[in-house]
């Protein structure tokens, strides 16, 4: 077993883990960084999700190293030598064009951005971890002591020593192997007073649908029709719970009006799955290419089970089943409507078979915090007469989107509803008891509804870079987390740090859309 010792030790290199790892490469501690696969950045690309951002993205509401990636990917594109003169003059070029943001683009660009971002803080004191999972934790008097991590690849064990450890994985790894107390699952009114919340008793396995994506292109002429998937005769006869159709088809629900919505694959106006999330805008460039979009669709979200605090056996099996699902609705696109010229991308993945390289998790295990984030607190209808969300007390960040709850695995109903524009309190990121770990993505301190939208990858962004100069700060002042929490000196030099690195911690006066 090799041993490593650091001061900060950060567990996931998603989106959270790698502003963790940006924001701590600049101040001098040992680092060390663990990832599952072999890229960085999570939802932005090992996912690939393209993101999903707020209306002011462009002008405010993230962190300033966050607005640095999204400049980075545009300079890449322009540095390519095809894009038409048109498009080298959109200042706010989108080079997919999709309409579920304003940056849409290629998973294995958005790698290489995010690698070269690190490449240059990278130094003898930053060491990165691929192809690693946590398997086991070591904990003393309420701190964790070391984390051991195996090779996917070599099978070799690594433990980890550290001061302060940063959890950045997907379903929150760190907290059951560390005893650390949390939710899982959607709580009762009776608990948070949420007007969305249970009427009765709380639901550990009301846990959101996960996706696994794919990049598929389309070679209009061509036939690209793959062998038909294994599960195929169960997903084309599926119909979910409160679901207005077979999953595989064109009908969706309509999450505000609960009404059945059609949602071609193509068509004349913008809305449709194709251009929903496409990541290759042919008319962007000077020579030709083919059209490619990204398979995270309401028709291929697996709502059949959770794979969080089950047997790693349920789980790999709901896992390749959700592969199975996203392969099933290609197949049926290409043979059932005669789209066979859509093909599989694995250009645009990194993975041999065109499947993005982990899950889209969307819910995880969420940190029993000092401050938990209620849907009352941030939800426009709670808050009639605001267009800003009531003021958090001591806050990090900053984050703007929907409470969007996809169908969860237990079969309950989806919950949709517009927020206004919200805080980070820093409470949500420490722990009530566990001294020295901290939440680096979606596992901080929120409830099963307000996890909906604080998932997004410029807040999980901002809560990484915010808990990576948290464990910093702490260290290098000879205090805890939970000091500068209950200091007001202290949190107030924080404060100036996190401004003076770019954090923005609240929202300007807002113009109505």
């Amino acid at each position: 077993m090799t041993q490593l010792e650091c001061d900060v030790c950060i567990v996931g290199g998603g989106t959270g883990g790698t502003a963790a790892a940006l924001a701590l490469a600049k101040t001098g501690l040992r680092v060390v960084l663990t990832e599952e696969t072999d890229w960085l950045g999570g939802q932005l690309t090992s996912q690939a999700v393209p993101p999903d951002e707020h209306p002011w993205i462009e002008t405010t509401g993230c962190t300033a190293s966050y607005r640095e990636f999204r400049n980075r990917i545009r300079t890449a594109y322009r540095a390519n030598g095809n894009l038409t003169d048109q498009a080298l003059l959109f200042s706010r070029l989108n080079p997919g064009g999709g309409w579920v943001s304003h940056l849409c683009f290629s998973p294995a660009l958005g790698h290489q951005v995010l690698q070269s971002m690190l490449d240059e803080v990278i130094h003898p004191d930053l060491t990165v971890l691929y192809n690693s999972i946590p398997i086991t934790a070591n904990v003393l008097n309420d701190a964790v002591q070391s984390v051991s991590v195996q090779s996917s690849v070599t099978g070799e064990l690594s433990e980890i020593s550290a001061k302060y450890f940063l959890d950045a994985t997907e379903l929150g790894d760190l907290l059951p192997l560390t005893g650390t107390e949390y939710n899982l699952g959607a709580e009762s009114k009776s608990q948070t007073q949420e007007p969305n919340a249970l009427d009765g008793e709380p639901e550990p396995t009301n846990v959101q649908s996960f996706t696994w994506c794919a990049a598929i292109g389309y070679d209009e002429q061509g036939d690209h029709t793959i062998e038909k998937p294994a599960e195929y005769d169960f997903w084309v006869n599926y119909q979910p719970p409160n679901w207005p159709d077979k999953l595989l088809s064109f009908t969706m629900l309509n999450v505000k009006t609960g009404e059945p919505v059609h949602f071609p694959l193509l068509g004349e106006n913008w809305f449709n799955l194709f251009s929903y999330r496409q990541i290759i805008k042919p008319e962007h460039h000077a020579n030709p290419v083919e059209p490619a979009t990204i398979m995270n669709w309401p028709m291929n979200d697996y709502e059949r089970g959770t794979v969080i605090d089950v047997p790693a056996e349920q789980a790999n099996a709901h896992y390749e089943s959700s592969k199975q699902l996203t392969l099933s609705m290609l197949y049926w696109l290409q043979t059932e409507h005669g789209y066979k010229g859509l093909r599989l991308r694995p250009d645009l993945t990194g993975t041999p078979d065109g499947l993005a390289k982990s899950a889209y998790i969307r819910e995880s295990r969420r940190i029993q915090a000092r401050h938990t984030v209620k849907e009352q607190d941030l939800a426009a209808y709670t808050n009639p007469s605001l267009n800003i969300a009531p003021e958090m007390p001591k806050s990090v960040g900053v984050g703007a989107y929907r409470i969007d709850l996809h169908p969860s695995a237990n079969g309950s109903r989806t919950i949709d509803t517009s927020t206004l524009p919200f805080q980070i309190p820093l409470g949500t990121l420490i722990p009530i008891r566990i001294k020295n770990l901290l939440p680096a993505c979606k596992n901080l301190g929120v409830t099963h509804i307000t996890n909906g939208c604080y998932r997004l990858h410029p807040i999980e962004w901002n809560i990484g870079e915010a808990t990576g100069y948290l464990a910093a700060f702490a260290i290098q002042n000879n205090c805890s987390p939970a000091d500068i929490l209950e200091g007001d000196k202290l949190f107030e030099e924080f404060q100036n740090l996190c401004w003076s690195k770019g954090i923005q911690t609240d929202w300007p006066r807002l113009r109505p859309l």
